[in-house]
């Protein structure tokens, strides 16, 4: 069972809800084939932007194109796109099969196209000897298998998923995220999918786009966003990051002169990111970070810090540390292995920056 792929482009979208803008002048173009992640806070407007993909809610101005025909003005069950709901939007008195079935049947399909297309669904899923079952027979992941092969089963041209994994326990997440990208390589088929969860984003998509308060933020890989992230926004929601507020002083050949608010002058080295003089922030992840006892003796490649462990989480892969640098409060992540001390609230550390790892960040 093999879907076509087709492309999708919004142009300049934006929407109002009277005087509330809930979308501004959204571009994004979405591969043939692609899964393609909507990323963003409650509010950011990641739900809204598939609503309207889906043709649910209407964009006062712009283009949406479907392999460059625009379906503005194309009613919902006009446009031939499956969305998967949150809740899975099950009928609860029809069998697994008949809710499979329900949008051939109301395509007026023939007898012998809904067996065979709902036999290949179920199949497809792994749910076949689960088809004479009612919804509320099933576990959570069984019930949005079922909402998956309703979808596709109708061959639409996208397929939409709004947060499909909210409602199931961690375990079961991460089960499902790859069961999800293995069926959507499988059909070949552009999905695009709404999740709050950086994680989640993270491990499916081929690339994401991070919105806030209605604001395309940045489109890229997880690995693009999150090692060279736009601002401070994307740097502070895709991971964890050290964000240092300051004024870059001066800038020569081979280093960069950056007085932190609170810390002091730091003098890194320069890469081919590096800002000109003026305001900006400094930022960089907690992982990237050694820590060390005070008087321990430490190599040059890296920029060190003094200061004072406030407090500390066991993270189990890692212990995290919240470590008082002047007037600044740093993270730093120290892998934990059997048998490893942990830092006491209190300890004098010094913490060494990679400086490789640093990016100034403007806006």
């Amino acid at each position: 069972m093999t879907l076509n792929k087709v492309s999708l482009e919004a142009r300049h979208i934006s929407l109002s809800y009277g005087p509330v803008e809930v979308l501004k002048d959204v571009n994004i173009r979405i591969e043939p084939g692609e899964f393609f992640a909507l990323l963003g806070p409650s509010g950011s407007g990641k739900s809204t932007l598939l609503r309207l993909i889906a043709g649910f809610n209407q964009h006062q101005r712009g283009e949406l194109l479907i392999d460059g025909k625009d379906i503005t003005g194309t009613p919902p069950h006009l446009r031939n796109v499956g969305m998967v709901f949150q809740n899975y939007a099950l009928w609860p008195h029809m069998t697994v099969w008949d809710n499979v079935a329900f949008g051939l049947v109301e395509r007026r399909e023939t007898k012998d196209a809904i067996r065979r297309k709902v036999g290949a669904a179920l199949e497809l899923v792994g749910l076949a000897q689960y088809a004479d079952r009612r919804p509320s027979q099933l576990s959570g992941g069984q019930q949005q298998r079922v909402a998956l092969a309703r979808t596709v089963v109708i061959s639409p041209k996208l397929l939409l998923l709004d947060e499909p994994l909210s409602n199931l326990d961690k375990n079961l997440r991460v089960q499902m995220r790859e069961e999800l990208k293995n069926l959507q390589r499988t059909l070949g088929l552009t999905t695009i999918f709404v999740t709050h969860d950086q994680e989640e984003a993270m491990t499916t998509a081929d690339r994401m786009a991070v919105l806030d308060k209605g604001v395309l933020q940045q489109v890229g890989t997880a690995a693009a966003l999150f090692d060279f992230p736009a601002n401070r926004f994307v740097a502070g929601f895709v991971g964890t990051a050290n964000l240092v507020e300051g004024k870059v002083t001066q800038v020569n050949g081979e280093t960069l002169s950056f007085q932190a608010d609170g810390v002091g002058m730091l003098v890194l080295p320069r890469n081919s990111e590096a800002p000109g003089v003026g305001p900006a922030t400094m930022a960089f992840r907690p992982h990237t970070v050694n820590i060390r006892v005070r008087d321990e003796h430490v190599d040059a490649s890296r920029t060190w810090l003094d200061g004072k462990v406030e407090s500390s989480e066991f993270l189990g892969e890692s212990s995290r540390y919240r470590v008082r640098v002047g007037d600044a409060v740093i993270v730093a992540n120290q892998p934990h292995y059997s048998g490893l001390a942990l830092f006491q609230p209190g300890a004098q550390v010094r913490l060494g920056v990679e400086s490789t790892q640093v990016r100034f960040l403007t806006h």
